[in-house]
């Protein structure tokens, strides 16, 4: 995604039409933000820096995803996007384990492959038999991408599985594809009830998210068909009466990318970069509910075309007080019997907010911290787009799990050269930060 820039979107036309205004289902999570400053949390490792120029080939940092290896969990992976720059997979060490280049444009003046998020599928049932995947949005080319994962294999742990005649998720043709209004976030849920399993993908500049289900083809490919749609909304009536869209480019609406299942209830927390957290069914069907809203919620801006950023009106006071826009990657702290945490990366102040993960508590703040620099040159995380928790043991290295987050701003960087890359945090030392 680009990076923040303080209340980016605009009344456009079409944000103007009066849509469904959801007021009803605007309840934020009434505990108060904690006074003070938030905790600190250091990283242990970190991946080498990406280049998003010529000479890097245009990879960028983006999003993480967290593969146990069950016969030996010290020797688990990180697998991570890197947009132009294809798919990367980590060891614990961080060093990285091998390198996956997007597919190339399918003409010389077609859109590259771009893969924006990533996430897991595990056991699912191929004619090759039952495997791991990692599946990736190529926000290039409008499709999903399937990686098989086999840690011990000798040309590298990840094998392309996609199907070739998995169609595009969103465009009717190869013309609106270049448009890029593509698959951009992504997260996999199994239905425990049926067994199947999905990809839920959201579209870059609109709010449409789609149920697709993952079915096995021929020789050991994957490709998928999409059950339905939701759109959610991009104009909010204000508790004055008055009606409000985020600020943006004249056209955009505000769009999804940051996107978590919890598999035990089968509920998808979405968020909707410059509104807030949603809570919703991950079969989309129901009522969504907006859990917690951004600072800049119902801020009103004016776009300016020179300089491609809003200028922000007087705030009415109506936004949350615990995350700034953008609300990034989400990511679950899972614990036995339904505890732990939902949480989600407040790009626009550095730091990453957490939430009780019981829906049925209402989702309530819990805390927050911020992923500072451990001292020489390991740096912290700064404007995070994706982040990716497992609560499991990994190995001595990480006992009580990790926390993968991506950095906007690796340091010491290389004059203005763009760097990014990701993070290792010890998940312990964030479960006790947010319990202090």
């Amino acid at each position: 995604m680009t990076r923040h820039r303080p209340i980016r979107r605009t009344f456009g036309p079409a944000a103007l039409a009066l849509t469904a205004v959801v007021a009803a289902a605007t309840a934020t999570a009434a505990a108060p933000a904690p006074a003070g400053p938030l905790p600190a949390v250091t990283p242990r490792a970190e991946t080498p820096a990406l280049h998003d120029d010529e000479a890097g080939g245009n990879a960028d940092a983006d999003d993480p995803a967290i593969w146990r290896n069950p016969a030996a969990p010290g020797r688990s992976l990180v697998i991570a996007t890197a947009k132009e720059g294809g798919l990367r997979a980590y060891d614990l060490d961080a060093r990285p384990v091998q390198s996956i280049a997007a597919p190339p444009a399918e003409r010389p003046d077609d859109a590259p492959g771009r893969f924006n998020n990533v996430d897991l599928v595990h056991g699912l049932p191929l004619s090759s038999g039952p495997a791991d995947l990692a599946v990736t949005s190529d926000r290039g080319h409008d499709r999903l991408r399937f990686y098989r994962i086999d840690r011990d294999r000798p040309g590298g742990p990840l094998t392309d599985v996609t199907d070739p005649a998995a169609p595009p998720v969103f465009s009717a043709d190869q013309a609106e594809i270049n448009g890029q209004r593509t698959a951009y976030g992504l997260a996999t849920w199994r239905d425990r009830a049926t067994g199947r399993s999905y990809a839920l993908v959201s579209r870059r500049e609109r709010t449409r998210v789609a149920l697709l289900e993952l079915t096995p083809g021929r020789a050991g490919k994957v490709t998928y068909r999409t059950v339905r749609t939701l759109d959610l909304p991009s104009s909010f009536r204000l508790p004055d009466g008055t009606s409000w869209s985020p600020c943006a480019e004249p056209g955009e609406l505000p769009q999804v990318e940051g996107m978590v299942v919890d598999p035990a209830t089968g509920t998808l927390y979405a968020g909707q970069e410059d509104v807030g957290i949603w809570r919703l069914r991950a079969d989309l069907t129901g009522k969504p509910r907006l859990v917690d809203k951004v600072r800049e919620y119902g801020v009103p801006g004016v776009y300016d075309e020179e300089t491609e950023e809003c200028t922000p009106g007087a705030d009415p006071g109506y936004g949350g007080k615990r995350v700034a826009a953008d609300v990034e990657g989400l990511t679950l702290i899972q614990e036995s019997g339904g505890g732990g945490h939902l949480l989600a990366s407040s790009q626009g102040d550095d730091t990453f907010a957490a939430y009780d993960r019981a829906a049925k508590k209402g989702n309530a703040y819990e805390g927050g911290f911020r992923v500072a620099p451990a001292g020489g040159t390991l740096d912290g995380s700064e404007e995070c787009d994706g982040a990716a928790a497992l609560n499991e043991p990994l190995g001595p290295k990480y006992p009580h799990g990790l926390l993968v987050v991506q950095d906007g701003h690796d340091a010491p960087g290389e004059g203005d050269r763009p760097s990014t890359n990701f993070k290792f945090v010890d998940l312990g030392r964030v479960v006790q930060a947010l319990r202090d």
